[in-house]
């Protein structure tokens, strides 16, 4: 198989994505993005859907040696709401939107496998290349899906990677479960009665009642919560206020709960929601909450796991990849997809002076493009090389 395929060269591979990242679109946005994957993938011969979710895009390759299982690898195409501060020739060009977290990278590495595995499809089965819009916050793939993903490119394993700041160049990390957390946030209005500042007594002070919030929410995690089942819970928004004389009479907080364990996210949630309830009741406030569970924790198959790792030491060479990395409390839309079908989630290295994810100086190392490229092509062999799937 490999002795056969005609690879995208590394000029190649960075002309594309330093196109995508000039040119960064938000989540369901990606109108130029989605309509330039599908004219390189019709190019290379691909059987091409666009349309799913807005802007998504699923290509179809089928091997040559006949019918056997069917798999999907993904790629994120979305961009972020950041102003990029890099002064490189291929900074963004569009105000305040960037590539900060190298989706740019990981489209530009499907690319490469799809035009490589299209120029020799020696393999039994059906490759299913999944480009997916709104991975940030919005739920892209939950959207593929409801919009019939699985039942129009039925699959029997699904695969995606993300490059990892921190991690060297040349290395990647494999977890055997759990990879990143789920993911819930919250909008909590209070309200209370607005007073001049010199006679609080006249008012019922919801500003009192918000940092109390701020201080006491965490402890629902440091002080209820098993140690042994990693947790976050972080207020990142306080509006209140506009004035020196002026007790408010309206405080919002925003924020975001993180955990692994599906109980134990309801417990959270309950025991936020009465302490909020008894720290209305002990101001004299009323409360709107906006509670609102989004992404669920992103946990791998074992069995495919261990391939993935196999694939990935062939391609970047013995010790190599990491199995100990702990997992993320950040979150990741393929989730969705991975309690559809069995799935792994790999990290790949950004290099250990990469600036970190969401960062308005980050960048996409183009030094992963051809490693990610290979690691497609050869998982693909691995999986479909003879028609079945690892049990």
């Amino acid at each position: 198989m490999m002795n056969t395929i005609k690879w995208p060269g590394q000029q190649e591979l960075q002309a594309w994505r330093h196109d995508f990242h000039r040119h960064p679109e938000t989540a369901f946005q990606e109108h130029r993005t989605s309509a330039r994957v599908a004219e390189l993938l019709k190019g290379f011969g691909l059987e091409v859907h666009t349309g799913l979710a807005g802007t998504g895009v699923v290509a179809v390759l089928r091997g040559s040696l006949g019918p056997g299982p069917s798999i999907g690898l993904r790629a994120d195409m979305d961009a972020l709401h950041v102003t990029e501060l890099n002064r490189c020739e291929h900074a963004s060009t569009y105000a305040g939107r960037m590539h900060a977290c190298g989706h740019d990278g990981h489209t530009s590495m499907l690319l490469g496998a799809a035009q490589a595995l299209a120029s020799a499809p020696d393999f039994a089965g059906t490759v299913h290349f999944i480009f997916q819009p709104a991975e940030e916050n919005e739920g892209g793939a939950r959207a593929m899906i409801e919009e019939g993903l699985f039942q129009r490119f039925p699959m029997d394993a699904v695969y995606s990677m993300h490059n990892w700041p921190g991690l060297p160049v040349g290395t990647a990390a494999v977890h055997s479960t759990a990879v990143m957390a789920a993911f819930d946030i919250f909008d909590l209005t209070l309200t209370g009665k607005g007073c001049h500042a010199a006679m609080p007594h006249l008012g019922k002070d919801a500003l009192l009642a918000a940092c109390q919030l701020v201080t006491q929410l965490p402890a629902l995690v440091a002080r209820e919560q098993e140690v042994h089942k990693p947790a976050v819970l972080s207020v990142t928004s306080f509006n209140a206020g506009d004035t020196y004389n002026v007790m408010p009479e309206v405080i919002k907080l925003r924020g975001t709960v993180r955990c692994f364990d599906m109980p134990q996210r309801a417990r959270i949630e309950q025991r936020f929601r009465d302490a909020i309830a008894a720290t209305c009741a002990l101001h004299g406030l009323e409360a709107q909450l906006d509670y609102r569970v989004s992404y669920p924790a992103t946990v791998n198959n074992p069995r495919h796991a261990e391939v993935c790792a196999e694939v990935l030491t062939r391609v970047l060479g013995e010790g190599k990849v990491r199995r100990d990395m702990v997992p993320s409390m950040a979150s990741e839309d393929f989730a969705f997809m991975a309690q559809e079908c069995p799935g792994v989630y790999i990290w790949l290295g950004n290099g250990e002076d990469s600036a970190s994810l969401h960062n308005p100086k980050y960048d996409f190392n183009d030094a992963s493009l051809p490693l990610g490229m290979r690691y497609w092509v050869e998982l693909v062999g691995a999986l479909l090389k003879d028609g079945r799937l690892p049990v």
